[in-house]
């Protein structure tokens, strides 16, 4: 046998791409080059229509008289109103009504979703799970002008007597510490519970999903070696599961960060900074300020809107490089692998 020979039968055949092979192939890098061109895409357009809103002398610009936009005033707890603002002032108080409603949902939404996607895999009987992922599920489907709409209509009123007791009784928090209680129950508490309604059968499904990856041999060890059902779930289900749990919550996180109308709806802002949670003056979100300021901005106002979407882009790609370093550093015990 000659070595040509030898080294043509060690080489193995190329295998024979088939047409749908092919196609299937294209189309899948087409769609995944193409949600990376929509992203910039994105990026480049709030950079473009939005970098106006960072000059100190933007207040000027586009102005009908001598008196300043109201887009560009300080928020009143950090800064005389009357003086001219910039663009970190006001963007400040929006940036962070954004993070403190969205932390209010999580912390509301993370433990029943997590409890409720135990009891679904691991205690519940198989109809009654079967049923109630199909509940949770549905809970998605239902728009965000409905959730605002009961939130404003129904939850305001019905929570507001609570407001008033908890401002009688746990004033010596600083959360419901408020000299005037807001009348109407459309605070930043009343949102960020309907925000949470909302995160909730995300967070659930996906939890749910990851609770059901975690290896059946690691579950039954567990169990053998006399553990009782709540101890294998804590020493078995929980740790594999720890980084799928991260990643449901921060989607979860970037879903309530760029909520709307729900928001818009139901929260009675006032575009300041306070951890109070059943006052009459709130802090507002950067998305329900642009939905509620859309309509009667000049060209300048919708510079300055559009600059603020771009610091929500930015908090949002900071929240999932966070979940991804988190979930990056507990890979080897993941579902996939």
């Amino acid at each position: 046998m000659s070595a040509e020979t030898a080294s043509t039968q060690a080489t193995p055949p190329k295998a024979v791409k088939r047409p749908g092979d092919v196609i299937f192939s294209s189309i899948s890098t087409f769609s995944g080059s193409l949600i990376l061109a929509i992203l910039a895409a994105v990026f480049f357009f709030l950079i473009w229509q939005g970098l106006d809103a960072f000059n100190p002398n933007a207040s000027n610009v586009d102005a009908p008289s001598t008196e300043h936009s109201e887009f560009l005033i300080k928020a009143q707890n950090l800064a005389n109103p009357d003086e001219p603002g910039n663009f970190f002032w006001y963007v400040l108080p929006l940036a962070f009504g954004s993070v403190w409603a969205s932390l209010l949902a999580l912390i509301m939404a993370v433990p029943v979703a997590i409890g409720v996607a135990l009891f679904i895999t691991h205690y519940a009987p198989r109809k009654l799970a079967s049923a109630l992922g199909y509940v949770i599920d549905l809970l998605a489907a239902i728009p965000s002008v409905v959730y605002g709409l009961w939130g404003m209509i129904v939850l305001a009123g019905f929570v507001q007597p609570f407001y008033v007791w908890l401002g009688q009784n746990l004033n010596w928090l600083p959360f419901f510490q408020s000299e005037q209680v807001s009348g109407t129950g459309r605070t930043i508490f009343t949102a960020a519970i309907v925000l949470a309604i909302m995160v909730l059968p995300i967070i659930t499904a996906l939890t749910r999903e990851v609770f059901l990856q975690t290896p059946r041999l690691h579950e039954e060890a567990s169990l053998a070696l006399g553990a009782t059902r709540w101890e294998m779930i804590k020493m078995a289900v929980l740790p594999f599961a720890r980084s799928g749990m991260v990643s449901s919550i921060m989607l979860g996180l970037g879903r309530a960060l760029g909520e709307t109308m729900a928001v818009a709806m139901v929260l009675s802002a006032s575009g300041i900074i306070t951890v109070n949670l059943i006052g009459s003056q709130n802090p507002s979100t950067i998305a329900a300020n642009i939905a509620l300021r859309n309509g009667e901005a000049s060209q300048m106002d919708m510079h300055v809107l559009i600059a603020t979407g771009l610091v929500l882009f930015a908090i949002t790609l900071l929240v999932n490089g966070v979940a991804r370093w988190i979930v990056g550093r507990r890979k080897q015990f993941s579902g996939a692998n």
